[in-house]
């Protein structure tokens, strides 16, 4: 009797998933409720969890988040120079970063400059891709507004993007001195601090 109904189940939720493939446990039991009425069917939410699970029929979750850092790379990564710097005003310390936001069509990925002192976004870009072209112009954008980058500090993970050769040449060209984390961690990166950024235009 038991494989009997796990069958009928069975049976209606396939008819089910090949018009909504992606359908959860929970979606599923609500709009399969007629079906299980005119099939006299008394099938419960955990009940059909497990089912579908004896069955492997549970679905995916599609992945939620997007990979920003690649630190295996060919170029130079470069030493921490601010793990014990006691940072004391603004244009002391810059640090970059690129966090991904997530919209209806995919993601976007915003490249960020931050003053560490002050803790404002000195610098930003917001592009489909994670492309170098984007933190360049974050750079760009930091550069061009800032005041006085005498003994500067860029500091960032060791991804790509700010390993690259066109990255680091515009902080050499810049004299700015090149900081890198020991490990792609964000608490090594930003210390552990609650970051309060502010669009500094």
């Amino acid at each position: 009797m038991r494989l009997k109904l796990e069958q009928q189940v069975i049976n209606i939720v396939r008819k089910k998933r090949k018009s909504l493939p992606r359908e959860g446990v929970r979606k599923l039991k609500v709009s399969l409720n007629d079906e299980f009425s005119k099939a006299n069917l008394k099938v419960g939410r955990d009940n059909l969890f497990n089912i579908l699970r004896k069955h492997n029929m549970l679905t995916l979750r599609k992945k939620t988040s997007a990979r920003t850092t690649n630190s295996y790379h060919r170029f130079y990564k470069y030493n921490n120079l601010i793990k014990n710097m006691k940072v004391t005003k603004s244009n002391q310390v810059w640090v970059s970063d690129i966090t991904y936001i997530r919209t209806v069509e995919g993601f976007c990925y915003l490249a960020l400059i931050t003053d560490m002192h002050s803790r404002k976004i000195i610098g930003y870009d917001l592009s489909d891709s994670l492309e170098l072209k984007g933190c360049v112009r974050a750079l760009n954008k930091a550069i061009y507004q800032a005041k006085n980058i005498n003994k500067l500090i860029h500091h960032s993970h060791r991804g790509i993007q700010y390993c690259s050769n066109v990255y680091t040449q515009i902080l050499k060209r810049k004299k700015i001195g090149i900081s890198m984390t020991e490990e792609n961690h964000c608490y090594e990166q930003c210390y552990g601090r609650t970051c309060k950024w502010h669009i500094k235009r």
